[in-house]
């Protein structure tokens, strides 16, 4: 249920291998009385419009021969698949559709891109190929009720793999696609509901698939290689207990595959397998969470980023000697726009910078030169740091001693005079993270004087398995009370009226807007329920198959532990609501259908709630069409405008 200061975590620019561990132990509590709105005499409410004007960076890949990426952006105001030239070129739309494009990239001769596209927000996605220079799209594999996605092309490019998902089935699986008969053959069949597998890459020869396979609760899983002739599998990392350990990109040569893996304490770190001896290199000694990049082309480099507290520093690394250095790029949220990111000789590498009031854009750095050069610019003119406010990275103890970060945005030109209104913004998941992102719909509110605070609460990623796991068979419970832990912290800066509370939230943001909302009546007077879950029952019945082990995964058996499945639902307390509360909802959406939404409108309508809500039309979980989400975007403003100011909507 996934649907985004100037603190930070610094690192040596020379990072050897088993560095100094660092991580969450060293977080320290923020004083509230030291966060002060900044000044800005040129500060004015930006338009909603505005704000989504600027568009998004998807995903980008870039071509073999270093001359083009091929984007997916909302530019035309849908999620389409465009190129541009790695010189920042005007884009050229290559796909034109009501529906999204995801996933792009590049044949191996450069002739060709794969992407994954769906229909309507339903997630059913297809593999398509396009010609470099343009035309119709082909289908190879055209399954309306058959999710193919994760494309990636063999070496000689014949072929290639992908995951696979029966609409009805819970798993994914390993399938092959033969690009000219457009035939799909499924490589292995998975019996357990609660595991499912990504892909990874081939071998040289194209006769091996390298695949993870891990459960539904993100605390086990296993990097395979996959006999493509016979679709017998041989697991690489074998190990003793639960561990995660995932494989991200194979080495030109074949010989070492770039991995993470949490056996260092329950904390993800980057390590070289390799797969003929099936032994690991650490490169990374961290109690932060690394992320895998990808190898250049001749395997002598590869990159990942530490994601240190919600901000992520990206890395170019020696495969020799496992050494590596920073990439000079601004504080936020810095990585790579996918696998391949460098070009064939390996001096350019595509990455991504963002942060929550700077939109994403796409840069080259050269690694000879050690400079970065920005690609792309989506932000509208006058739309950036200076008019948007800066976030803050904070910290506070929860009720139980444990340590909780939360990124804080303090509209300028405010006093700390216990006036100004404030909104609690719960991330989705619940394994999932607020980091520094570009973030439009929060920027909307800070940016017209709504203090919001984004906090990541127990169950968040980012902070160890132990943290991520801290909510088991307890949603709604410690995590909520972490969220109520950071409204104390937010009164005690002397900037918030108590009687100017909300929350908003999507997907596992939702769920936790409406037990907030329930179980914390009296402390919110106005809230925005995007999409979220109301009764995991009737989510078990109505949802994705494989949304529901992933569920089975967070609170246990359905049947066996029954109790814990009532207790955790916001259906047992959504009666205990007071607060005005507006409901968006995707028609098409499968991961929280819209029983869920009707469900929750049906109740509170009965008791007299003052309850709005909409539906859109092909939108499935999240709004991808742009002038739903300006719609969104707007209602939520208006929502919180009329019913923690007073201001008339217009």
């Amino acid at each position: 249920m996934k649907p985004v200061c100037t603190v930070l975590i610094l690192f040596a620019l020379t990072m050897p291998s088993l560095a100094a561990v660092s991580g969450p132990n060293d977080r320290q509590a923020t004083d509230p009385k030291s966060v002060h709105s900044k000044s800005n005499l040129s500060a004015r409410p930006i338009e909603v419009e505005d704000l989504f004007g600027t568009r998004l960076i998807d995903a980008a890949a870039l071509s073999p021969d270093g001359e083009e990426i091929a984007i997916t952006t909302n530019l035309s105001g849908r999620s389409n698949l465009w190129t541009t030239t790695s010189a920042g070129s005007w884009p050229v739309q290559m796909v034109r559709s009501d529906d999204r494009q995801e996933e792009p990239v590049w044949s191996p001769d450069g002739r060709w891109i794969a992407f994954s596209q769906d229909k309507g927000g339903n997630e059913l996605w297809d593999v398509y190929v396009i010609s470099r220079t343009g035309g119709t799209p082909t289908n190879l594999t055209a399954t309306a009720d058959i999710r193919e996605q994760h494309p990636l092309w063999s070496h000689d490019g014949k072929t290639i793999v992908c995951i696979y998902k029966p609409k009805a089935a819970p798993s994914y699986d390993v399938a092959i696609i033969d690009v000219a008969s457009r035939k799909v053959r499924k490589l292995r069949d998975e019996k357990d509901p609660q595991m499912s597998w990504d892909v990874v890459g081939f071998s040289p020869d194209d006769k091996t698939v390298y695949a993870n396979r891990g459960n539904k609760a993100g605390d086990q899983g296993d990097l395979y290689s996959i006999d493509i002739a016979t679709g017998q599998a041989a697991n690489l990392t074998m190990h003793q207990g639960k561990r995660v350990v995932t494989g991200a990109d194979v080495s030109s040569d074949g010989k070492t595959i770039l991995v993470s893996n949490d056996e260092k304490g329950g904390f993800t770190n980057l390590a070289l397998l390799d797969v003929s001896s099936k032994k690991m290199r650490w490169v990374t000694d961290t109690q932060w969470e690394v992320q895998p990049g990808a190898f250049s082309p001749d395997g002598k480099r590869f990159t990942y980023l530490v994601n240190a507290d919600g901000r992520s520093t990206l890395y170019l690394g020696e495969s020799a000697t496992g050494r590596s250095a920073a990439i000079d790029l601004p504080v936020g949220i810095n990585s790579v726009a996918s696998v391949q990111q460098f070009s064939k000789d390996g001096r350019y590498l595509l990455v991504e910078h963002e942060a929550m009031n700077t939109p994403g854009d796409l840069w080259l750095y050269d690694t000879t030169a050690k400079q970065t050069k920005q690609v792309t610019h989506t932000a509208i003119a006058g739309l950036g740091p200076e008019s948007i406010p800066p976030s803050d990275l904070i910290h506070y103890k929860s009720y139980d001693g444990k340590m909780i970060s939360a990124f804080l945005r303090l509209p300028f030109n405010i006093k700390a005079d216990g006036s100004n209104p404030a909104i609690i913004c719960p991330h989705g998941g619940p394994t999932g993270q607020t980091n520094d992102g570009w973030t439009r719909w929060a920027n909307a509110l800070a940016a017209r004087g709504y203090i919001v605070l984004q906090p990541n609460p127990r169950g968040s990623t980012g902070y160890g398995i132990e943290f991520q796991r801290a909510n088991y068979q307890d949603l709604g419970g410690g995590d909520l009370k972490d969220e109520i832990a950071g409204l104390d912290w937010l009164m005690q800066t002397g900037y918030v009226d108590p009687k100017k509370v909300g929350v908003f939230g999507g997907s596992y943001g939702g769920y936790m807007t409406l037990m907030l909302a329930a179980k914390e009546s009296q402390r919110f007077k106005a809230a925005v329920d995007l999409f979220g879950p109301l009764d995991w029952y009737s989510m078990m019945k109505n949802s994705d198959p494989s949304l529901q082990q992933y569920i089975v995964g967070l609170l246990g058996d359905p049947e066996k532990d029954r109790k814990v499945y009532e207790d955790t639902s916001p259906i047992k307390y959504v009666e205990q609501i007071k607060a005005p509360m507006l409901v968006l909802q995707g028609e098409n959406d499968p991961r929280v259908p819209k029983e869920e939404t009707e469900q929750v409108v049906s109740i509170l309508k009965k008791r007299g709630n003052v309850i709005e809500v909409f539906y859109y039309p092909d939108e499935g979980h999240g709004f991808d069409k742009l002038e739903h989400q300006i719609d969104a975007a707007r209602r939520m403003v208006d929502w919180f405008d009329k019913y923690l100011n007073g201001t008339p909507t217009q």
